[in-house]
């Protein structure tokens, strides 16, 4: 199995995420069938510009970049956030380089995660899967990870 070290993104890695994080959130938004890809794209762009107002230096979010050793192989965004029974984690990106996809490097990264939450004392992580997205749901089920709403709609 695959070992991940999560380090903040540098000033160059976040401006090559934020290139294209937020169209390939909107092709999920679309692809979900949630909203049509214009309002989609809109979407995408108003919630990043609200969510990380200040970039990687956002207070309360953590960006990271996943190493194997000395190559880079995916980005986690972490939003911690204090509750009244305690600090909460919440997952708004994973993504593993594509060409890496289906090797472990999912389920690490997110353990990886899961020991810096444990270390910061996090009772709880959280994460929204598109339901489209069959292979991620079936790891984040595999890691543990429960269901606690569903949206659903039908296409006419």
């Amino acid at each position: 199995m695959a070992t991940i070290r999560l380090e903040p993104m540098t000033d160059e890695q976040y401006a090559r995420y934020q290139e294209r994080a937020a169209d390939d959130y909107a092709e999920n938004i679309a692809a979900s069938g949630l909203l049509p890809p214009a309002e989609a794209w809109t979407k995408a762009r108003e919630d990043y510009a609200r969510l990380l107002p200040d970039g990687r230096r956002t207070e309360g979010h953590r960006l990271w970049t996943g190493y194997d050793g000395a190559d880079e192989v995916g980005v986690l965004w972490l939003h911690l956030q204090p509750r009244s029974d305690g600090l909460y984690a919440f997952v708004y990106d994973i993504e593993v380089r594509e060409q890496l996809r289906r090797r472990g490097y999912g389920r690490a990264m997110i353990q990886a995660a899961e020991q810096v939450c444990r270390e910061a004392g996090v009772v709880s992580i959280g994460l929204n899967v598109f339901g489209f997205n069959t292979g991620a749901r079936a790891l984040y089920e595999r890691l543990g990870f429960e269901v606690t709403s569903v949206q659903m709609a039908k296409r006419l």
